[in-house]
């Protein structure tokens, strides 16, 4: 008997036990063995997280451009590299945390969500995050998405020439907005930012919501090809910004050279213990060593 014998009849003996076998083209009746039951090859949806983000077909995102020329003058990182020496100091440091993306995972922590603060403002952090951002999106393997995460100040967008957008602010006060609803694709490849969004009375207390957890879970799990960069508030004037600390895989602290006192950044240290894997990059500092993490603007 051949298999496709065999099979016909297996199938009609199934037909007399009272089984309904789903037909090509026809839908399932209710209680039905599903569809991928019979496929071996076609997997199951994943089930959703509970209490997850109602999640959309992802969409493209709109194309914005900035002024990369604009952006070198200003003494940013951009791909053509006209700052040699600080890509290399760049490259170090996202070396390292991309290094820390395994220990994270065995922490339990969301391997590709990376937060970015200070003690204080006007240390740096915005700038860091920017550039560590560029640097990640001109490596071979790698994607950057660039949250603009600093609520209360927030200046990502102005400092790439851009208008505010909806964004972060939105997603957790309108669930009917979808995150690919507020992307921008620039015109670097593998570079997207997320901006701020729309402020609100609320807006320092949303970052401690219980909206932002499920936004954070949709960013690790649906954009899990990308290090997502969260340009937080300081530290130590925004309780949303220690919260944020404490639900991602790691945090860099920017500090200023020579002017941040000792005691602000032992505070803005102690403020992110919650966090296992905690980076410190001083910043404007000036030395004559070729390993040293730079000497960076605003």
């Amino acid at each position: 008997m051949s298999i496709i014998e065999q099979a016909t009849r297996r199938l009609e003996e199934l037909r007399r036990a009272g089984i309904e076998i789903p037909q090509p083209g026809r839908t399932e009746a209710p209680g039905a063995a599903p569809v991928h039951a019979l496929h071996p090859g076609r997997e199951p949806a994943a089930a959703p997280t509970p209490g997850a983000r109602p999640v959309r077909p992802t969409k493209p995102a709109r194309q914005v451009e900035i002024d990369l020329d604009g952006l070198a003058a200003q003494g940013y990182l951009t791909p053509g590299l006209a700052n040699r020496a600080m890509a290399e100091e760049f490259r170090v440091i996202k070396m390292q945390l991309l290094r820390n993306m395994d220990a994270a995972a065995a922490k339990g922590r969301r391997r590709n969500l990376i937060a970015v603060t200070s003690a204080l403002p006007g240390e740096g952090k915005t700038f860091f995050s920017m550039n560590l951002a560029m640097s990640l999106a001109m490596e071979v393997d790698y994607h950057a998405l660039l949250v603009d995460a600093d609520v209360l100040r927030p200046s990502v967008l102005r400092r790439y020439g851009l208008t505010e957008e909806l964004g972060l602010l939105d997603l957790v006060t309108r669930p009917e907005i979808d995150v690919s609803d507020v992307l921008l694709r620039v015109n670097v490849p593998k570079l997207t930012l997320l901006p701020a969004g729309t402020p609100n009375a609320k807006s320092p207390e949303l970052l401690s919501s219980g909206a932002i957890e499920k936004l954070l879970n949709e960013l690790a799990e649906r954009y899990a090809d990308r290090l997502v960069i969260f340009d937080a508030p300081p530290i130590l004037l925004a309780s949303g910004a220690r919260h944020l600390a404490s639900r991602v895989g790691q945090v860099v602290m920017v500090v200023e050279a020579d002017s941040t006192d000792s005691h602000s950044v032992s505070q803005a240290f102690a403020a992110v213990e919650t966090c296992p894997l905690v980076s410190s990059v001083l910043n404007r500092c000036q030395t004559n060593t070729a390993s040293s993490y730079g000497y960076y603007d605003v």
